[in-house]
């Protein structure tokens, strides 16, 4: 009975709601004979909704009855299956809409890239051509000294000429637009790629670097694109790519390219530049040309001291002989004196016996330890001169020198100089005080022999030597927290970054990253004092060869003037035997009786009990050994104590 019911059911359903279909010769419903003469009989008396009703009333019933699941059976089952059969709509609906999406993004990109294909190219920016300026005359590069009627001529110091300079012996790269314009294009294409929307505006090609200026589109985070540096560099074949995001004082990101043909920075161009020769300074130092060609140099006096690190091949020590350099070029040693470190023995042995120098240049860790507490004393000495005359700093000094000079008509003699023919100077005669630049080309050295002494004497000169014309400039290759610590970072706000191996030793140096991509031989990155804003420069390249020239020019004009105290102070300290000052120790009787006392006697035992330094117990337990009051000492056996305890 339940199949009949199922079989008259379903087909007047059929009937009902399925179309006819044509089977030749006539048309058949779609419930058949039956399901069409029983659905005319019921929507004659029940219409259409009220035979839908029962008909699908009965089909439920016929169901049961054919298949033995009861009612509430059924109900359970059809309430289980919503659920699924819901979640399988919702699917397919999100599925669609995916497809859907996805169609949208290809549509718009495909769109935005037939407009990048038709749009105007991006602007190419060319530098000028700038005109060399003409050499200026030898009698006009030397400075000479007035004369006076009352003083006899002095030899007059000449500074060297720039032909001992390499003159420029590469030619200039001409600017492929085209090649710039495709990798524009290239940019542009890569990155709507990774769904940054957006559009080169300019290109800004230089000698070493192109620079691509990025507009992102509207709702574009700066930080997506900094992340696809790589991606970038891989679709350019570049070594590597630099993002500055954003460029100062633009709305565009900037995105630095290396060129495939990188010029070289002659040290000739930059010393004969208008901005090094317009300079007044003394201490204006020829660094290089910035990512646009154009000449930079920094004043020394006005940082006031300079912290620089990179890796082995970076173009450190050239960019320090630039420097150096420089300042050989624009002053006498009346006006700049040297005093330089150099515990590797490599790069500043070359400055041997120039008149510049304070001491012929140090490579003893020791030494240099000595040099640096003398230049403590020196300073501390320049601010009491400077008190008694009432002025502030040295530049103040010199002005006051100057005015003084004019009025009294006469040449004040620096300290240690010595001019056959003038009288003996009286004591209100102003002495001359030279800038003095301190040289250390590897600051690690110092730091492994004797990290607390250097210290103490970079901290004290970094913090005060600036008003008195003494500057610092520190070099290392291994910028760790060991060598630069928090102290001397504190005093050196410029810094300059050569190639680095790892984003930790970018943020050492620099309190960022970004100095492991630079290119090497050469190409920096400078941190003004006072700013966050870092400036990419392509630093100054000399020869040896150049070198040597310009210190046998120097040599020509006299010998160096060595400081005396400084050699004494080297002695003293080397020796140390026959000065109560310096032998006696303000613990040595208390150690004495203790020992006397005790019993025994040995290094820590009175470093334990007078809780002092290793070197400093050391140097009492040798005392006692030559005034008798002790043995000498014999291996693991401790020391024999030769006096007894005195009773009172």
């Amino acid at each position: 009975g339940g199949s009949l019911l199922l079989l008259f059911s379903s087909s007047s359903l059929f009937s009902l709601w399925m179309k006819p279909f044509h089977l030749y010769p006539r048309e058949i419903s779609g419930g058949g004979f039956i399901g069409e003469i029983l659905s005319r009989s019921l929507v004659r008396y029940l219409n259409l909704p009220g035979s839908t009703i029962l008909l699908i009333a009965v089909f439920i019933l016929g169901f049961i009855l054919a298949t033995g699941v009861s009612f509430i059976g059924l109900i359970h089952r059809i309430a289980q299956a919503i659920p699924a059969l819901a979640e399988k709509v919702s699917t397919l609906e999100i599925i669609r809409r995916e497809r859907s999406e996805r169609a949208r993004r290809l549509d718009k990109r495909k769109k935005e890239k037939e407009r990048v294909e038709r749009e105007e190219p991006p602007q190419v920016v060319t530098p000028p051509l700038v005109e060399k300026p003409k050499m200026a005359k030898k009698q006009e590069e030397a400075p000479k000294q007035e004369a006076f009627e009352f003083v006899k001529p002095k030899k007059v110091f000449e500074l060297p000429p720039l032909s001992l300079l390499d003159a420029e012996v590469e030619k200039r790269q001409k600017i492929d637009r085209d090649s710039l314009i495709m990798n524009a294009k290239i940019l542009e294409k890569k990155l709507l790629d990774y769904g940054v929307e957006g559009k080169v505006v300019e290109v800004r090609p230089g000698p070493v670097i192109t620079v691509y200026e990025f507009e992102p589109a509207p709702g574009v985070k700066v930080s997506r694109i900094v992340s696809l540096a790589d991606d970038l560099a891989l679709a350019l074949s570049a070594v590597t790519i630099r993002i500055v995001a954003p460029i100062p004082g633009k709305s565009v990101v900037g995105i630095e390219v290396p060129n495939t043909h990188r010029e070289t920075v002659y040290l000739k161009e930059i010393i004969d530049s208008e901005a090094f020769r317009n300079s007044k300074s003394k201490l204006t130092f020829a660094v290089g040309k910035d990512i646009s060609g154009e000449p930079f140099v920094i004043d020394l006096a006005r940082l006031p001291h300079l912290l620089i690190a990179g890796s082995t091949g970076s173009g450190k020590s050239v960019s320090i002989n630039s420097m150096i350099c420089s300042i050989l070029f624009k002053a006498t040693p009346e006006e700049v004196r040297f005093l330089m470190i150099d515990p590797k023995m490599l790069e500043l042995s070359d400055y041997d016996g120039i008149p510049h120098l304070l001491l012929p240049v140090v490579t003893n860790p020791k030494k240099a330890a000595s040099a640096l507490k003398w230049l403590v004393d020196e300073m501390e000495r320049r601010y009491t001169v400077l008190a008694e005359k009432a002025v502030r700093n040295i530049e103040h000094y010199h002005q006051k020198l100057e005015k003084e000079e004019k009025e009294r008509g006469r040449v004040y003699k620096r300290k240690g100089d010595s001019l056959e023919g003038e009288e003996e100077p009286s004591p209100e005669e102003m002495e001359r005080l030279p800038y003095i630049v301190v040289v250390i080309d590897e600051l690690a050295d110092l730091m492994m022999i004797s990290s607390r002494e250097v210290e103490e004497s970079i901290t004290r000169l970094a913090q005060m030597a600036r008003a008195v014309g003494i500057h610092l400039i520190l070099a290392t290759q291994r910028p760790s927290v060991d060598v630069l610590t928090g102290i001397i970072k504190a005093n050196f706000p410029a810094r300059i970054s050569f190639q680095v191996t790892s984003k930790v030793d970018s943020r050492t140096i620099l309190d960022t990253i970004g100095a492991e991509h630079l290119l090497g031989s050469g190409d920096m990155l400078f941190l003004p004092p006072g700013s966050s804003k870092l400036v990419r420069i392509h630093g100054a390249y000399v020869s040896s060869a150049e070198i040597k020239r310009i210190v046998e020019f120097l040599k020509k004009q006299g010998s160096p003037s060595y400081e005396s105290s400084i050699l004494l102070e080297e002695k003293r300290e080397k020796g140390g035997q026959g000065e109560e000052e310096e032998e006696y120790d303000e613990k040595y009787d208390e150690a004495v009786a203790f020992v006397a006392e005790t019993g025994q006697a040995s290094i820590s035992l009175i470093q334990r009990r007078f809780r002092i330094g290793y070197n400093r117990a050391a140097r009492i337990i040798e005392k006692m050994e030559e005034e008798g009051i002790v043995g000498p000492s014999d291996g693991i056996k401790p020391r024999e104590v030769l006096i007894k305890k005195i009773e009172p």
